[in-house]
């Protein structure tokens, strides 16, 4: 009786050690995006692109919409391996000084300018300072271009924004280029944002179409001023300690196909743009455009503070801008 049951404890042994073995290993990707935005459709198709070449080795789950946390618990989690994934974007100033290069009011020309100053600054000076914290970028998408919408009056130069209460990210840069421009900032996570519109906790917003579109902002917001003040990349991300020590093949597959889907993501954000701009007018919004050079005359304080603030600012700076077309 003993032997039997011994053999049937060894075989139930066995066979729990076989499935474990047999089991994929899961990953959790988490975004703070809402569902429909650009970056939610982008994650969506790394999961795709991503679980069909790791087969049997793994399986990459999506959470958006802040459903496992906001940016800042997402970052949290990264570094001890709760999340595997994330999509951080404008928090990453807030993280390493030097990807405030992107909050530089006016400094990204266009799609094709942003691929030059990540092949050429990037790689070399930008995404080490993340390693240094923690973190390991894995690629660099798209958020968008980001224009203003608000409750009281069209914006066309930075004097309208004369103290509106206008939500930013969690970003230091982002607060300082709203003071500078006469508003007062409020920094609030992208989740709060439409009942604080609909509440009157803040006048205001901004945000690249797609994000003001997926969060239905138009139903809380009856200016949209187009002035593409930033341009805003967003960053597939890994806590460091945990990047290290996952298998290398699952990880080789995770960096490939981020990198793959980098003009994916920039091709269908600018072919949206217009799109989700005369979405968002039909859904009752006003539409003007801003005078570009009244805010690149309001900018200059911001640069100077980068230059003075951020170790190599200044080169970082020359660096982007020697990039751009025309140059």
């Amino acid at each position: 009786m003993i032997k039997i049951r011994s053999l049937a404890l060894a075989g139930a042994m066995m066979l729990a050690a076989t499935s474990f073995a047999d089991a994929k290993e899961e990953i959790i990707f988490g975004i703070s995006a809402a569902t429909g935005s650009l970056q939610q459709q982008t994650a969506a198709e790394f999961v795709k692109r991503a679980n069909a070449k790791l087969g049997d080795k793994a399986e990459v789950k999506l959470f958006d919409s802040s459903q496992i946390g906001k940016d800042k618990e997402l970052m949290q989690k990264l570094k001890i391996g709760t999340v595997h994934l994330a999509l951080p974007s404008s928090i990453m100033s807030s993280v390493a000084d030097k990807f405030a290069l992107f909050d530089m009011p006016f400094l990204v020309a266009d799609r094709a300018h942003l691929a030059r100053i990540e092949e050429k600054v990037f790689w070399s000076e930008i995404a080490p300072t993340a390693e240094e914290k923690g973190y390991k970028v894995l690629a660099v998408w798209e958020n968008g271009v980001r224009h203003i919408t608000n409750n009281v009056r069209p914006v066309t130069t930075p004097e309208d924004l004369n103290g509106l209460k206008i939500r930013t990210p969690k970003s230091t840069w982002r607060v300082k280029m709203f003071e500078a421009w006469g508003a007062n900032p409020t920094p609030m996570a992208f989740s709060e944002v439409f009942t604080g519109l609909q509440t009157g906790v803040i006048d205001g917003q901004e945000n690249p179409y797609t994000n003001i579109a997926s969060a239905k902002l138009n139903e809380v917001q009856k200016y949209l001023s187009k002035t593409g003040h930033v341009y805003t990349p967003s960053y597939p991300t890994m806590g460091k300690a945990m990047y290290d020590k996952m298998d290398p093949a699952i990880v080789s597959v995770l960096e490939s196909v981020a990198r793959e889907l980098e003009i994916w993501a920039r091709d269908r954000g600018e072919a949206a743009d217009t799109e989700l701009k005369d979405k968002l007018v039909a859904g009752g919004m006003s539409y003007n455009e801003a005078n570009r050079a009244a805010f690149v005359a309001a900018s200059q304080p911001i640069y100077d503070a980068f230059a003075a603030e951020v170790k190599g600012g200044q080169a970082l700076i020359d660096a982007a801008i020697a990039l751009a077309p025309g140059s």
